[in-house]
């Protein structure tokens, strides 16, 4: 079966907003009222180690935070959770519910540079007020479909570790040069061309 799919447009490019080693893609000014629950997403590279200590702890309510890396990894010290490192496609997803402090967690790893995306999630009224949460996946710990890793929630039959809001699904999908992933289901299977 050979099924054309129509090209789809591309409704807003962007390059985004620096501010030191944070692009901001997305926020409700542009696309974040169409997208909603997603509120940001930003674009991280930083070296950890210069970045230690110049985090300051701060506060986060209402809201969820999943922060995946793409290049380098971090390692992660939280009093409750233990200690561990975070590579490509590891997530640290923070529900910060009725409101919590954080800031500090996260250190370099065994390498220098971090890149990453950090996408801010609106939470729905009933986890708004909930008790904070704090998750640390490893890169083992996340379902892989295709060239894509699923870091929230659920799709083609796997689920994401991360325990978020039903109906968030966020996959990070890496592809060669004029690779193409068609995320259309096909005849119980997923294209990769």
């Amino acid at each position: 079966m050979n099924l054309v799919l129509p090209l789809r447009k591309i409704v807003h490019r962007t390059r985004g907003y620096g501010h030191g080693p944070i692009v901001r893609l997305m926020s409700p000014s542009d696309l974040g009222e169409e997208l909603k629950p997603f509120v940001f997403l930003d674009l991280f590279e930083a070296d950890m180690r210069n970045l230690a200590g110049s985090m300051p702890v701060h506060p986060h309510s209402g809201i969820a935070t999943v922060t995946v890396f793409t290049n380098g990894d971090v390692t992660f010290d939280d009093p409750h959770l233990g200690h561990g490192t975070i590579g490509y496609g590891g997530v640290e997803w923070v529900r910060a519910g009725r409101g919590m402090w954080h800031g500090k967690e996260l250190s370099a790893g065994s390498s220098a540079a971090v890149q990453g995306f950090q996408l801010w999630i609106a939470l729905p009224p009933d986890l708004e007020n909930a008790e904070p949460e704090v998750q640390y996946v490893g890169t083992g710990g996340m379902p892989i479909i295709g060239p894509a890793r699923l870091i929230v929630g659920a799709y083609a039959g796997a689920r994401s570790p991360v325990r978020s809001p039903h109906g968030v699904n966020y996959l990070l999908t890496s592809l060669k040069p004029d690779e193409r992933w068609t995320s259309i289901r096909l005849t119980g299977s997923y294209g990769l061309k």
